[in-house]
């Protein structure tokens, strides 16, 4: 007769306090008395007299051992016979506490280390703070060094009750509390007979007892960041691979590929695990469709059948631990990486920064400095598809990253997410404020009116060529006229700002908003912008029109094949090799005005010609008229 054992479980768990409150020696009396130590690492740290130095077990790091502290994150692992563990030792030393945020992002217990003798302090009050703010499930407060106390009863039930206040700080979490020897082993795996007085679990009896969660496997709650596409060969399809943050993944399950929305059924499925026919998190796998959709890297499989889904969002409310020497500041800019997409982002406003003392909120910081928690609200260049921090700990966690050196600077969870459509917000908060100077008296002195002449086409369909004989012409003539062309544009105003539909809107909706003012001063805003949809377009005109003000669209309706065969950039020949994405009119939509104020081709045509017929359009709105 063959019986089959349960697998273990694995437990995560993330070790923190301050410095000297005896992390390393803690997890050195673990590894030591689970026996998950090897023979010649033991031998290592042992002296002449046959004693251990535990802390040196896991301070593995050479600055690390010559300065007696926890520097880096060290992952160690041991196991017992009911579950296997993985420990994280983070620093301890105020300088490094961001490595908490490492170190516990993805723990079930948070181990938090008090000396008897000192009880809780500012350091301990972080650390609990951000395990509460990652959603650790599980808080256990080791008070230790209590055969320093002479294991007294009554200083244990003294730090005990700040620890109890702590935890109703942090909205009454649920917070075990044990009295440990690290150095002498009491209570760690072993109960002591020490402590007559204290009837609760041993650190490692708590560690194998406490209740695990596993990720939802729901399978309407399908969440797969896609992290690799292998391109087909002749005889075979793509295929996807990432890895499940939540739900379940089989063959002929139905699935949307998000942000496109695109939907086909899963034809094929591969785990590491041959004989499983359900992927559940936080399994990877990899999989084939039934159609050949366009889906790459950053994009978020979900389930056909979800309740809800993640929006495409471009704002976010975010709890940020803050990692660099440079301060962060409102309008600063840096990539967010949220799983497997990387996107620009704008800090738009700081709200709160945590005092960590008194765990009490300060509102509008002028800035984060290094170690710093506050709640901000970031911008992204384009959509990103997070959960709340709450509901998913993987799909609602990020990281921001410095595009100048690469560095990690800041580590974030999403409390809130929204979608926002460029041109349809309207600032409450702020109010237009009208020049002291008016209209009619500027235009009357410069002897002329502004307007906004917006050129659309496909690439190297024209358009710049005649917007720079257009503006030569009229600055000729004595007029003030002023191009804006789209590549000058992203090289500063829209830097930040990709070529996805959302970033195009983006961009679109700053020129639109440029215009504007160009043509209020009394200038001839020139704007040369493929700007392939009609509803951006109508966001331009819009703002200008609002304002009073003349605006002009001009259709440069060059064929695609005569834009192909220019093809001055080579973006053509790029997307036709497959080296190049959404480039207008091959594999992106162009979207002709309907009913454009003047339209032409510029195949074989006069130059001149075609600027005297904007000339003649502009004339015969008055715009030129003083």
């Amino acid at each position: 007769m063959t019986t089959t054992s349960r697998p273990r479980q694995l437990l995560r768990l993330a070790t923190a306090g301050s410095v000297d409150d005896g992390k390393s020696t803690l997890i050195g009396r673990l590894l030591h008395d689970t026996g998950s130590l090897p023979t010649d690492h033991l031998e290592a740290v042992t002296n002449t007299d046959g004693e251990a130095d535990l802390a040196a077990l896991s301070d593995g790091l050479r600055a690390e051992r010559e300065q007696g502290i926890t520097i880096d994150v060290a992952y160690r692992f041991f196991s017992t016979a009911t579950r296997s563990f993985v420990l994280a030792d983070t620093p301890g030393h105020e300088r490094y506490t961001r490595n908490m945020f490492t170190g516990a992002s993805n723990a079930h217990v948070a181990v938090l280390l008090v000396d008897a003798r000192a009880g809780v302090l500012r350091q301990t009050r972080r650390h609990a703070r951000i395990a509460d703010l990652l959603g650790v499930p599980h808080l256990v407060a080791v008070v230790n060094k209590i055969d320093l106390v002479d294991f007294d009863e009554t200083r244990f039930k003294e730090v005990e009750s700040e620890l109890g206040l702590l935890a109703q700080r942090l909205g009454g979490r649920d917070l075990t509390v044990i009295p440990v020897s690290a150095t002498r082993g009491d209570n760690v795996v072993t109960r002591s007979d020490s402590t007559p007085w204290y009837d609760g679990p041993t650190i490692l009896e708590y560690l194998e007892e406490v209740e695990l969660a596993a990720p939802s496997a729901v399978a309407s709650e399908l969440r797969l960041p896609i992290q690799w596409v292998a391109r087909p060969t002749d005889d075979r399809r793509r295929r996807y691979t990432g890895r499940l943050s939540a739900g379940t993944l089989s063959v002929g399950d139905e699935v949307v590929v998000l942000p496109a929305g695109s939907r086909s059924t899963v034809t094929t499925l591969d785990t590491l695990d041959p004989n499983r026919s359900v992927a559940v998190a936080p399994l990877s796998v990899s999989f084939e469709l039934a159609d050949d959709l366009d889906v790459a890297r950053g994009d978020l499989v979900v389930s056909a059948a979800a309740a809800t889904a993640p929006a495409p969002a471009r704002e976010i409310d975010a709890t940020v631990c803050w990692l660099s020497e440079t301060p962060l500041r409102a309008g600063d800019r840096v990539a967010l990486k949220h799983t497997s997409r990387t996107v620009r982002a704008t800090v738009q406003e700081l709200h709160t920064r945590l005092d960590p003392e008194t765990l009490e909120e300060h509102d509008s910081p002028s800035e984060l400095a290094l170690n710093d928690i506050g709640r901000i609200t970031l911008r992204t260049s384009t959509v990103v598809l997070p959960d709340p921090y709450a509901t998913n700990r993987d799909a609602g966690a990020f990281i921001l990253i410095d595009e100048q050196s690469n560095d990690t600077v800041g580590a974030g969870t999403v409390s809130e997410a929204r979608e926002v459509v460029p041109g349809e917000q309207t600032r409450h908060d702020i109010k237009w404020h009208p020049s002291s100077l008016e209209r009619d008296r500027r235009w009357s002195a410069t002897g002329q009116r502004g307007a906004t002449i917006w050129l659309t086409g496909l690439p190297a369909s024209g358009k710049s060529t005649v917007a720079v004989a257009l503006e030569r012409t009229l600055v000729d003539a004595g007029r003030t006229a002023y191009l804006l062309d789209g590549d000058n544009v992203r090289h500063g105003i829209s830097d930040d700002l990709g070529f996805s539909p959302g970033d195009r809107a983006e961009n679109i909706r700053r020129v639109g908003h440029l215009t504007r003012l160009f043509a209020d001063a009394g200038v001839v805003a020139i704007a040369s912008m493929v700007s392939p949809l009609r509803s951006d377009r109508a966001i331009a005109r819009a703002l200008n029109e609002a304002a009073g003000l003349q605006f002009l669209e001009i259709h440069v309706s060059t064929p695609v094949d005569e834009c192909e065969r220019r093809d001055p950039k080579g973006l053509y020949a790029k997307a036709r090799a497959g080296e190049l994405r959404g480039l207008t009119g091959i594999d992106a939509p162009y979207e002709a005005p309907e009913n454009p104020d003047l339209a032409f081709d510029t195949t074989g045509a006069d130059l001149d010609d075609l600027v005297a017929r904007i000339l003649a359009e502009l004339a015969r709105h008055e715009t030129l008229l003083a």
